[in-house]
């Protein structure tokens, strides 16, 4: 991974991004969604797949990919009834994992 310079990075962040970049962490920063996040590594998914992985209602999981769609966590894709999710790129992949190394330390 690559590292950061002490300074070199804060000292070029706006307000704007901040504000973007806690709004990002919030859209993530429910149980739920994070099971979500993490089922998602694995690709996409169909709906009725995430509900039946992780015991959660349809309706429940609606909602919580409503959110992370909205926060541009993850994307969707219908195909004729049925809809599926898969995160939204690399970065969010990335995010997720290092934030599960983190905790394992």
């Amino acid at each position: 991974m690559r590292e950061v310079e002490p300074g070199v990075l804060v000292d070029h962040v706006t307000d704007n991004e901040v504000d973007q970049l806690a709004d990002l962490f919030s859209h993530a920063s429910d149980p739920t969604r994070l099971r979500i996040l993490l089922y998602l590594l694995e690709g996409e998914q169909c709906v009725c797949t995430i509900c039946e992985q992780l015991d959660v209602s349809v309706s429940a999981v609606s909602h919580q990919l409503r959110r992370l769609r909205t926060g541009g966590l993850v994307y969707r894709r219908k195909q004729g009834r049925h809809v599926y999710y898969g995160l939204a790129d690399d970065h969010v992949r990335i995010l997720i994992s290092v934030g599960l190394e983190h905790v394992r330390e």
